[in-house]
């Protein structure tokens, strides 16, 4: 494999960061203060999400590479994706699926914190595994501003957009969540097209492992709080955090900063297939919910249930919203 071609494509440079832009301003318009302070009040949630993120599944991950049997470069690959903090994606879910959307903020802005630190770790071990004697994954000062600039930045001033004209933020919530969607969706098609041939060599023995891995990181996001008796929108919330990763952080990371196309094709691939995947999942999740959980012999999940599935389940936040 051409193991440090790089891909001079606009669409990973300048189209991937601008998307993400766009996405975490428009979840910024339907935010406010309150909804992190009313998180910050149940930590439970944020604890276990956080210890399934950086703990369970880059575990869960290497044994996957392991049982796979990927080449080195593509197993390292999977792990910078596993190290990757939630997908901005997971916010939009979340709201679909009425989970805890301040939760998924909060996680999202308390993993790449925690990314600038373990993205590289996890990422220099794979590669002292898998690919011995080659050079270590460094993040540059000025990547860790990018980083920072492109996750947290728009959040801020989607947010003050929000308190200073609140009229406008409601108006254009749902425009900018469309349109961020769209062109998240075409910036990754792109950016696998520029790499049609490598990623057709290599789509086979990639798409197995990256769905089930979404599945199982869809599954533990969310069976894992709801077994430590956190409440279901905040394991929905958790579930999609923990299950979509930054698949476009995972590319411009492989290919701009590593030096690597094939590194960044586990991620093309997750980016493109985790979108059915999710949606999968949230429609099983709705319907346990309709039917009630097995958590609460007293009666009191069938009622969140009933709450949850109603035509106004989307209104029935708490009175400071």
């Amino acid at each position: 494999m051409r193991h440090t071609e790089r891909m001079g494509s606009a669409l990973t440079t300048i189209g991937l960061p601008v998307a993400l832009g766009i996405i975490m301003f428009g979840l910024g318009l339907s935010l406010t203060p309150r909804d992190f302070a009313r998180v910050a009040k149940h930590p439970k949630a944020v604890i276990i999400a956080l210890i399934c993120q950086l703990l369970v599944l880059p575990a869960l991950c290497f044994g996957l590479v392991l049982l796979f049997q990927l080449p080195p470069v593509l197993a390292v690959g999977m792990l910078l994706l596993a190290a990757s903090p939630g997908g901005t994606t997971a916010n939009l879910y979340s709201h679909l699926f009425r989970g805890d959307v301040a939760l998924n903020i909060s996680l999202t802005a308390i993993n790449s914190v925690l990314a600038v630190f373990t993205l590289p770790l996890i990422t220099n071990l794979a590669i002292a595994y898998f690919l011995p004697g080659d050079e270590s994954l460094g993040l540059q000062a000025a990547k860790v501003v990018e980083v920072f600039a492109i996750v947290l930045g728009p959040v801020a001033l989607g947010m003050l957009v929000r308190w200073w004209r609140p009229a406008f933020a409601d108006r254009m919530d749902r425009p900018v969540r469309i349109a961020s969607v769209v062109i998240l969706v075409v910036v990754i098609a792109g950016a696998i097209v520029s790499n049609l041939e490598l990623l057709l060599e290599n789509a086979g023995r990639l798409a197995g492992i990256t769905v089930v891995f979404c599945v199982l990181s869809l599954t533990i996001g969310y069976l894992v709080p709801r077994m430590l008796r956190v409440d279901r929108p905040q394991s929905i919330a958790s579930s999609f955090e923990i299950g979509i990763h930054n698949a476009t952080l995972a590319i411009v990371i492989a290919q701009t900063v590593i030096g690597s196309v094939e590194m960044s094709l586990p991620a093309g691939v997750y980016g493109v297939l985790m979108f059915f995947v999710a949606l999968a999942f949230g429609f099983l999740i709705r319907g346990r919910a309709a039917t009630g959980d097995v958590h609460a012999p007293d009666g009191s999940e069938r009622d969140e249930a009933r709450r949850a599935s109603a035509p106004d389940a989307a209104e029935a936040a708490p009175p400071e919203r």
